[in-house]
């Protein structure tokens, strides 16, 4: 016969909490003791020996990381799920670096306590250090696109708390520019976690028009929109089991935000046109490049759903800022790209290197990718040169020095005085056209500066065409 396998030991000291805690696991199965404070939970710990432990950080008698680590000086092969609220997420932090396996930020529902527990007790012996420090996680992949090549301080500070984090069931919230390589962070916190096996799904939701967006993250019915032919499950669904990225969340609509605030709260999905809720067991992680207290204070995002995303916050610096990052990526990429290309290159010319480790790249990791690939695909081979690269790159590098003030001021004035005297319609569609010049016609980002929703840009870029 299996023996019964040990108890589970949570700590808290709310009573109404663990009250509740202890009901949800009771109900799935588990076996579960409860202490309110260290003293007592210690003297549990020693004599039930349980393999899994739910502790919250702030206790009566004694700090939470302090009695961690005394139990891990114990037995280093325990599971310990932190407790947190919001207010002490860096603490949480440091408990994961100090071996915790996870932690939940509060409040969380059933479903997340659960996957926690169900995480911990089928986690291999080798996800912590034998000797009770340090865990042992699996190292972030190489993502071969190139934004996590380098050796730069900077990255390597993100590399250590991808690895921490990877473990939990922490919504990540990840800021940087345009380019930095937000969606190849998202996709290494996936393939660093326990649900590496699972779905990464990936959702921009500055590109897809709102009237869609709830119907693209929830799914529909069939019949409860004109051309819902049939029923679809959305992205929440289809990430069911793994991980759930959105980028470019600031983008989303007011009411869409309301729906995946309760989606956060309740772990359920309704279709559009759905009457039964349906459980899913997602991670989140979001981005941005855009500054997401501004579009708070703007009131273009939902304060509380800022606060119940924003758990982990993980920023991708610009590439201006990664030393000599650039050159590794660089050499990393005309390796991989001549591989494909089937063409022999000799490396970058010091001259070359000189240009790259000055120039600022306004487009990040991704245009430094897009330039080397420009070089390979219309050169044979050889040492790599400043006059193999682009002619725009060029022009962007030889450009004339800043004006002084005073020229930047009669410009500024220049420019209303086009403006001046021409119909208000008039004047919208010059700045709407000049910002979506300026971005390469991308809607989303002229959408960003002009502070409009992309939606608003859409309609009317299609009542000119038609006008």
């Amino acid at each position: 016969m299996t023996p019964p396998a040990p108890p589970l030991l949570l700590i808290e000291d709310t009573p109404s909490l663990q009250l509740l805690y202890r009901s949800v696991l009771t109900q799935a199965g588990h076996s579960v003791l409860t202490a309110s404070t260290a003293s007592e939970a210690m003297r549990l710990f020693q004599e039930a020996r349980p393999r899994i432990v739910l502790l919250d950080l702030v206790l009566p008698d004694c700090d939470g990381l302090d009695l961690m680590k005394d139990m891990f000086d114990l037995r280093p092969e325990t599971r310990v799920i932190v407790m947190t609220a919001h207010g002490s997420i860096n603490k949480a932090v440091e408990a994961m670096r100090a071996g915790a396996h996870e932690f939940l930020v509060k409040p969380f529902d059933e479903v997340r306590l659960l996957a926690a527990v169900s995480n911990a007790a089928n986690a291999s012996p080798s996800s912590r250090a034998p000797n009770g420090g340090t865990p042992a996680v699996r190292q972030v992949p190489q993502v071969n696109n190139g934004a996590f090549i380098g050796t730069s301080e900077l990255m390597a500070q993100i590399q250590a708390t991808i690895a921490s984090v990877a473990r939990s069931m922490a919504t990540v919230f990840i800021t940087g520019e345009s380019g930095t390589g937000k969606e190849l962070c998202a996709l290494a916190v996936h393939e660093s976690s326990p649900r590496a096996a699972g779905p990464f799904i990936a959702l921009n939701c500055g590109a897809i028009p709102q009237d869609l967006l709830e119907s693209e993250v929830f799914g529909h019915m069939k019949g409860s929109f004109t051309g819902a032919i049939s029923d679809k499950p959305g992205a929440a669904t289809a990430a069911d089991g793994g991980t759930l990225f959105l980028d470019e969340v600031c983008e989303m609509a007011p009411a869409l935000q309301t729906k995946l605030l309760r989606f956060l709260q309740t772990s359920t999905v309704v279709p559009v046109g759905a009457t039964r809720p349906r459980k899913v067991n997602v991670r989140i992680i979001c981005a941005t490049n855009r500054d997401p207290m501004d579009a708070v204070r703007c009131g273009l995002f939902r304060e509380d759903l800022f606060y119940r995303l924003y758990v982990v916050p993980i920023e991708m610096p610009p590439l201006r800022e990664r030393g000599n990052d650039v050159i590794e990526i660089a050499e990393a990429a005309l390796a991989r790209l001549a591989q494909e290309e089937g063409k022999q290159f000799d490396g970058l010319a010091s001259d070359l290197r000189a240009i790259f480790r000055r120039f600022p790249w306004p487009g990040n990791v991704r245009q430094l990718l897009n330039v080397i690939r420009n070089v390979v695909v219309l050169h044979e081979g050889g040492l790599v040169t400043p006059a193999m690269l682009p002619s725009s790159l060029l022009l962007q590098i030889n450009q004339e020095p800043a004006k002084d003030a005073a020229v930047a001021t009669a410009d500024q004035q220049t420019g209303l005085d086009m403006l001046l005297g021409r119909p208000l319609a008039e004047v919208e569609r010059m700045v709407i056209e000049a910002t979506l010049a300026r971005f390469d016609g991308s809607v989303p980002k002229a959408a960003r500066v002009l502070e409009l929703s992309p939606s608003t840009l859409y309609r009317k870029i299609d009542a000119w065409s038609k006008g």
